[in-house]
Protein backbone atom coordinates (compact mmCIF):
# COMPACT_ATOMS: atom_id res chain seq x y z
CA UNK A 1 0.00 0.00 0.00
CA UNK A 2 1.34 3.42 -0.94
CA UNK A 3 1.95 5.75 2.00
CA UNK A 4 0.68 9.30 1.48
CA UNK A 5 0.75 10.63 5.05
CA UNK A 6 4.04 11.91 6.53
CA UNK A 7 4.45 12.22 10.27
CA UNK A 8 7.24 13.67 12.43
CA UNK A 9 8.03 11.56 15.49
CA UNK A 10 10.46 11.99 18.37
CA UNK A 11 11.57 8.37 18.38
CA UNK A 12 14.45 6.39 16.83
CA UNK A 13 13.72 4.92 13.39
CA UNK A 14 15.24 1.80 11.85
CA UNK A 15 14.46 -1.58 10.35
CA UNK A 16 11.72 -3.36 12.38
CA UNK A 17 11.78 -0.50 14.92
CA UNK A 18 8.49 -0.12 16.82
CA UNK A 19 7.23 3.43 17.15
CA UNK A 20 4.57 4.24 19.78
CA UNK A 21 2.14 7.03 18.96
CA UNK A 22 1.07 9.88 21.19
CA UNK A 23 -2.64 10.51 21.72
CA UNK A 24 -2.75 13.44 19.27
CA UNK A 25 -0.94 11.44 16.58
CA UNK A 26 -3.28 8.48 17.06
CA UNK A 27 -6.30 10.77 16.80
CA UNK A 28 -4.97 12.25 13.57
CA UNK A 29 -4.13 8.92 11.92
CA UNK A 30 -7.07 6.83 13.11
CA UNK A 31 -9.78 9.40 13.88
CA UNK A 32 -9.20 12.05 11.21
CA UNK A 33 -7.49 10.13 8.40
CA UNK A 34 -9.37 6.89 9.13
CA UNK A 35 -6.33 4.63 8.88
CA UNK A 36 -6.39 1.14 10.33
CA UNK A 37 -4.12 -1.80 10.98
CA UNK A 38 -2.05 -2.61 7.88
CA UNK A 39 -2.00 0.96 6.55
CA UNK A 40 1.36 2.55 5.73
CA UNK A 41 2.69 5.92 6.92
CA UNK A 42 5.95 7.77 6.24
CA UNK A 43 7.87 8.73 9.38
CA UNK A 44 10.86 11.00 9.98
CA UNK A 45 12.59 12.31 13.10
CA UNK A 46 15.21 14.72 11.75
CA UNK A 47 18.09 12.25 12.20
CA UNK A 48 17.34 8.82 10.72
CA UNK A 49 15.87 9.76 7.34
CA UNK A 50 12.37 8.87 6.18
CA UNK A 51 10.90 5.41 6.82
CA UNK A 52 7.81 3.60 5.65
CA UNK A 53 5.99 2.16 8.66
CA UNK A 54 2.94 -0.10 8.97
CA UNK A 55 0.19 0.30 11.54
CA UNK A 56 0.21 -2.73 13.85
CA UNK A 57 -1.98 -1.32 16.64
CA UNK A 58 -4.65 1.37 16.25
CA UNK A 59 -6.62 2.87 19.11
CA UNK A 60 -8.33 6.08 20.16
CA UNK A 61 -5.61 7.00 22.65
CA UNK A 62 -2.53 5.51 21.03
CA UNK A 63 -1.10 3.04 18.59
CA UNK A 64 2.05 1.37 17.36
CA UNK A 65 3.81 1.49 13.99
CA UNK A 66 6.62 -0.75 12.76
CA UNK A 67 9.30 0.54 10.36
CA UNK A 68 9.67 -1.64 7.26
CA UNK A 69 11.81 0.30 4.74
CA UNK A 70 13.89 3.46 4.55
CA UNK A 71 12.53 5.63 1.72
CA UNK A 72 14.95 8.59 2.05
CA UNK A 73 18.24 9.22 3.84
CA UNK A 74 18.38 12.22 6.13
CA UNK A 75 18.90 15.36 4.05
CA UNK A 76 20.59 18.06 6.12
CA UNK A 77 20.02 21.65 4.98
CA UNK A 78 22.90 24.10 4.46
CA UNK A 79 24.47 25.67 7.55
CA UNK A 80 22.09 28.64 7.31
CA UNK A 81 20.21 30.43 10.08
CA UNK A 82 17.30 32.81 9.55
CA UNK A 83 17.14 35.65 12.08
CA UNK A 84 14.07 37.89 11.96
CA UNK A 85 12.06 40.38 13.98
CA UNK A 86 8.59 38.93 14.62
CA UNK A 87 5.63 40.67 13.01
CA UNK A 88 1.89 39.94 13.07
CA UNK A 89 1.03 36.38 14.12
CA UNK A 90 -0.03 34.96 10.74
CA UNK A 91 2.91 36.53 8.93
CA UNK A 92 5.39 35.28 11.54
CA UNK A 93 3.93 31.80 11.03
CA UNK A 94 4.47 32.26 7.28
CA UNK A 95 8.14 33.16 7.80
CA UNK A 96 8.77 30.05 9.91
CA UNK A 97 6.98 27.78 7.44
CA UNK A 98 8.81 29.13 4.40
CA UNK A 99 12.19 29.15 6.17
CA UNK A 100 11.68 25.44 6.90
CA UNK A 101 10.68 24.68 3.31
CA UNK A 102 13.61 26.66 1.89
CA UNK A 103 16.33 25.02 3.95
CA UNK A 104 17.03 26.96 7.15
CA UNK A 105 18.85 24.93 9.80
CA UNK A 106 17.90 27.25 12.66
CA UNK A 107 15.28 30.00 13.04
CA UNK A 108 15.86 32.79 15.58
CA UNK A 109 13.36 35.56 16.47
CA UNK A 110 14.98 38.77 17.74
CA UNK A 111 13.55 41.82 19.50
CA UNK A 112 14.80 44.98 17.77
CA UNK A 113 14.07 48.59 18.72
CA UNK A 114 11.18 48.79 16.22
CA UNK A 115 9.81 45.25 16.63
CA UNK A 116 6.05 45.57 17.08
CA UNK A 117 5.45 42.06 18.44
CA UNK A 118 6.47 41.81 22.07
CA UNK A 119 6.26 38.04 22.57
CA UNK A 120 6.28 34.88 20.51
CA UNK A 121 5.14 31.38 21.43
CA UNK A 122 8.16 29.28 20.58
CA UNK A 123 6.29 25.97 20.93
CA UNK A 124 3.64 27.11 18.45
CA UNK A 125 6.27 28.25 15.94
CA UNK A 126 8.16 24.95 16.37
CA UNK A 127 4.92 23.12 15.60
CA UNK A 128 4.58 25.17 12.40
CA UNK A 129 8.12 24.16 11.41
CA UNK A 130 7.27 20.50 11.97
CA UNK A 131 4.09 20.78 9.92
CA UNK A 132 5.97 22.50 7.09
CA UNK A 133 8.58 19.71 7.03
CA UNK A 134 5.82 17.09 6.98
CA UNK A 135 4.13 18.81 4.03
CA UNK A 136 7.21 19.57 1.91
CA UNK A 137 8.88 16.17 2.13
CA UNK A 138 11.80 17.32 4.27
CA UNK A 139 13.62 14.97 6.62
CA UNK A 140 15.00 17.71 8.92
CA UNK A 141 13.14 20.15 11.19
CA UNK A 142 14.95 23.39 12.11
CA UNK A 143 15.06 24.46 15.72
CA UNK A 144 13.04 27.58 16.50
CA UNK A 145 14.95 29.39 19.24
CA UNK A 146 13.54 31.53 22.03
CA UNK A 147 13.30 35.22 21.13
CA UNK A 148 16.37 37.24 22.13
CA UNK A 149 17.04 40.96 22.43
CA UNK A 150 18.92 42.13 19.36
CA UNK A 151 21.91 43.56 21.25
CA UNK A 152 22.38 40.39 23.28
CA UNK A 153 22.04 38.31 20.14
CA UNK A 154 24.88 40.20 18.45
CA UNK A 155 26.98 40.02 21.63
CA UNK A 156 26.89 36.22 21.35
CA UNK A 157 27.41 35.99 17.59
CA UNK A 158 30.25 33.77 16.37
CA UNK A 159 32.44 35.99 14.16
CA UNK A 160 33.33 32.93 12.05
CA UNK A 161 29.74 32.85 10.78
CA UNK A 162 28.93 35.42 8.09
CA UNK A 163 25.77 37.50 8.42
CA UNK A 164 23.76 38.65 5.40
CA UNK A 165 22.23 41.91 6.62
CA UNK A 166 19.26 42.97 4.48
CA UNK A 167 19.46 46.76 4.67
CA UNK A 168 16.41 48.60 3.31
CA UNK A 169 18.36 51.86 3.10
CA UNK A 170 20.43 50.38 0.24
CA UNK A 171 17.42 50.08 -2.09
CA UNK A 172 18.49 51.06 -5.61
CA UNK A 173 22.21 50.59 -4.95
CA UNK A 174 24.23 47.85 -6.63
CA UNK A 175 25.35 45.66 -3.73
CA UNK A 176 26.30 42.01 -4.08
CA UNK A 177 27.23 39.16 -1.76
CA UNK A 178 30.13 38.38 -4.06
CA UNK A 179 31.80 35.03 -3.44
CA UNK A 180 32.41 35.18 0.31
CA UNK A 181 33.43 31.80 1.69
CA UNK A 182 32.25 30.99 5.20
CA UNK A 183 31.71 27.97 7.42
CA UNK A 184 28.19 29.14 8.13
CA UNK A 185 25.77 31.97 7.40
CA UNK A 186 22.91 33.88 8.95
CA UNK A 187 20.31 35.98 7.17
CA UNK A 188 18.99 38.94 9.16
CA UNK A 189 15.58 40.44 8.35
CA UNK A 190 14.43 43.57 10.16
CA UNK A 191 10.99 44.58 11.47
CA UNK A 192 8.26 46.41 9.58
CA UNK A 193 9.67 49.72 10.77
CA UNK A 194 13.20 48.83 9.71
CA UNK A 195 16.34 48.84 11.82
CA UNK A 196 17.15 51.84 13.97
CA UNK A 197 20.15 53.91 12.96
CA UNK A 198 22.00 52.68 16.04
CA UNK A 199 21.36 49.04 15.10
CA UNK A 200 22.33 49.67 11.48
CA UNK A 201 25.59 51.36 12.44
CA UNK A 202 26.53 48.54 14.79
CA UNK A 203 25.94 45.98 12.04
CA UNK A 204 27.99 47.94 9.53
CA UNK A 205 30.96 47.92 11.91
CA UNK A 206 31.06 44.15 12.09
CA UNK A 207 33.57 42.42 9.80
CA UNK A 208 31.31 39.36 9.53
CA UNK A 209 28.26 41.34 8.32
CA UNK A 210 27.54 41.75 4.60
CA UNK A 211 25.02 44.52 3.87
CA UNK A 212 22.84 43.70 0.86
CA UNK A 213 19.81 45.03 -0.97
CA UNK A 214 16.94 42.88 -2.17
CA UNK A 215 16.16 45.00 -5.20
CA UNK A 216 14.72 48.39 -6.14
CA UNK A 217 11.63 48.12 -3.90
CA UNK A 218 11.24 47.92 -0.12
CA UNK A 219 9.73 44.54 0.71
CA UNK A 220 7.45 43.50 3.53
CA UNK A 221 9.30 41.53 6.20
CA UNK A 222 7.74 38.17 5.26
CA UNK A 223 8.43 38.75 1.55
CA UNK A 224 11.98 39.84 2.35
CA UNK A 225 12.66 36.59 4.23
CA UNK A 226 11.68 34.49 1.21
CA UNK A 227 13.57 36.75 -1.22
CA UNK A 228 16.73 36.75 0.90
CA UNK A 229 16.76 32.98 1.30
CA UNK A 230 16.26 32.61 -2.45
CA UNK A 231 19.25 34.88 -3.16
CA UNK A 232 21.43 33.04 -0.65
CA UNK A 233 20.42 29.57 -1.83
CA UNK A 234 21.10 30.49 -5.44
CA UNK A 235 24.55 31.87 -4.54
CA UNK A 236 25.85 29.57 -1.79
CA UNK A 237 23.23 26.93 -1.05
CA UNK A 238 22.17 23.50 -2.24
CA UNK A 239 19.99 24.66 -5.13
CA UNK A 240 22.84 24.65 -7.66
Amino acid sequence: MNAKIRLYVEHPLGQEQSVPLEKAQAHYLFGVMRLGVGASVLLFNGADGEWRADVVEAGKRGGVLTCTEQTKPVQMPPNLWLIFAPIKKARTDFIVEKATEMGARRIIPVQTEFTNSGRVQRDRLQAHAIEAAEQCGGTFVPEVAEMQRFDRFLDGWDAQRSLMFCDETLVGEAVSLGQVKSSGWGILIGPEGGFSERERERLRRQAYARSVTLGPRILRADTAAVAAMTVWQQTFGDWT
